[in-house]
């Protein structure tokens, strides 16, 4: 009786293994690419980050507080995306300026970078890019060592 169960459950797996894997031809209608808003996150943070100008993203999110914690960093910290049914992508970047750089031109430069880089590495088109300014820091000083 035991074996009859074993068998009976191991033909429904296979069953459900079916419906998962089955596809007909006809659903199929063109090819198609899927970039998920993670990727364009972290394209869009890793792009920010490299701009003069730029101490660190500012965001909280409860995946990537636990991702720093591991030691990893998280690329996509306060960076939302949201894409159209155009594929049109609108990213939201929050960031931290350094103290002395002035925040205008360093956020219309953020905006370029990360425009340009999304739509070179997607070919998805990006007609805005808004920069939440977070915070100023201050650049620390390491203390002099005396000779």
């Amino acid at each position: 009786m035991a074996d009859e169960k074993s068998k009976a459950n191991e033909k429904k797996g296979q069953e459900k293994e079916k419906e998962v894997v089955t596809t007909s031809a006809s659903e199929i209608k063109e090819d198609d690419i899927q970039i998920v808003d993670e990727v364009i996150a972290i394209i869009s943070g890793i792009a920010a980050s490299k701009v003069d100008g730029i101490k660190g993203m500012s965001g909280t999110s409860f995946v990537g507080n636990i991702a720093e914690r591991m030691g990893k960093k998280d690329l996509a910290k306060g960076v939302t995306v949201e894409k159209s049914e155009d594929d049109e992508v609108y990213v939201t970047i929050s960031v931290i300026v350094q103290y002395g750089k002035k925040i205008h031109e360093t956020a219309k430069e953020v905006q370029k970078v990360v425009r340009d880089a999304v739509q070179s590495m997607t070919g998805l088109d990006v007609p805005a890019v808004k920069v939440n300014v977070k915070g100023v820091e201050i650049e620390s000083e390491e203390p002099a060592e005396e000779a």
